[in-house]
């Protein structure tokens, strides 16, 4: 490094870079598979458990995925951070605003694990993720997707390859490869 003016911006950022990679919240990691039972009980996996043990998790809030045929299982304080973040970005005195925060409530349930570790899925969200009787957990961050096994399996195999998908929202455009080649 060259002068304390440079070394001084390195710490700053190298800081920053401290700072953001210890603010996050819990992350669930894994994709497994269940089996709902007749009733529409099935059992959250044990690494899930685990973490939620770990963070102090006691219960979720399960909703329908706004895009997606799946459900999406919450913890709580996410829940409730997300529903933090959308109350700030809404404002109460307009009609259209007041429907959206329906419609994202409306259908959210507050779902507690049994003594065997087991949750219930209402007939209406089975029917909504088309959930029969085999179950997918597919962690994404600091959530769960409940998914119909077959299903899942379907909509990955449809999809563009996350090669080419990451390549076009990360990767560089034409000019950078080009400046690139031009440089070595």
């Amino acid at each position: 490094m060259g002068g304390s003016g440079e070394f001084s911006i390195f710490a700053a950022n190298y800081q920053l870079l401290l700072h953001n990679t210890t603010d996050f919240a819990m992350r669930f990691i894994g994709d497994y598979t269940a089996k709902a039972d007749s009733k529409g009980r099935v059992f959250l996996p044990a690494a899930f458990r685990k973490t939620m043990d770990a963070e102090g998790v006691e219960r979720f809030v399960l909703r329908k995925d706004l895009f997606q045929p799946c459900l999406v299982l919450y913890p709580e304080s996410v829940w409730n951070a997300q529903l933090d973040d959308l109350k700030q970005k809404l404002n109460a005195y307009n009609r259209s605003h007041q429907m959206i925060m329906r419609q994202f409530v409306a259908d959210a349930e507050l779902i507690e694990l049994d003594s065997n570790g087991r949750f219930l899925i209402s007939k209406r969200k089975l029917e909504f993720a088309k959930i029969t009787s085999d179950v997918r957990f597919l962690a994404v961050d600091e959530r769960i997707e409940v998914w119909d096994r077959e299903e899942l399996e379907n909509i990955i195999a449809a999809s563009d390859s996350l090669g080419d998908n990451l390549e076009s929202i990360l990767g560089g455009d034409e000019q950078d490869d080009k400046k690139l080649k031009d440089e070595r």
